[in-house]
């Protein structure tokens, strides 16, 4: 999810998570494009003005690219902003939701998307006997570290507090 307002975050990973979703939150389109290799999500979803790299361009970035063929991108505006839909369906979006965010539309437009994306990564799996792809292992690993890392992070500090201490 790529948004600049902390309350839109919050909102929705709030949604996503609570469906069973993993969620990765950046606040621009330039941290949004590093991240991309390391979580290989199956949606982005992108405010259409993010700052350092609007959503479209996001969206232009993520259609071009092979390695990202089953992402589904879903651009978000405020209620009161003015999009240009045609341009936002030519660069690659697949749908449109405005903020503040309801549940049960995000839901909505999500849901068939997600599916969609679950079903054509199954069929490209490799068969059995196969290489693993390291790319998805990757992503993989990166998003149980992001999970982790507040937990890590307090660890090694009362580690280095006591450790001080003595």
């Amino acid at each position: 999810m790529a948004d600049a307002s902390p309350h839109a975050q919050r909102l929705g990973e709030g949604i996503l998570r609570g469906e069973g979703h993993e969620v990765v939150t950046v606040t621009d389109g330039e941290t949004a494009l590093r991240r991309m290799p390391d979580v290989d999500p199956d949606l982005v979803l992108a405010d259409v003005a993010l700052p350092q790299g609007s959503g479209l361009d996001l969206a232009r970035f993520i259609k071009s690219q092979p390695r990202h063929k089953f992402t589904k991108v879903v651009l978000t505006a405020g209620a009161l902003a003015e999009v240009d839909e045609e341009a936002a369906r030519r660069a690659g979006s697949d749908a449109l939701v405005r903020k503040p965010f309801e549940a049960s539309v995000l839901l909505e437009t999500l849901r068939p998307l997600l599916e969609f994306v679950r079903r054509e990564r199954a069929a490209a799996e490799p068969s059995a006997g196969s290489t693993v792809d390291r790319e998805r292992v990757r992503a993989a690993v990166t998003l149980a570290l992001d999970a982790a890392m507040p937990a890590i992070i307090n660890e090694l500090t009362d580690r280095v507090v006591a450790a001080l201490d003595q």
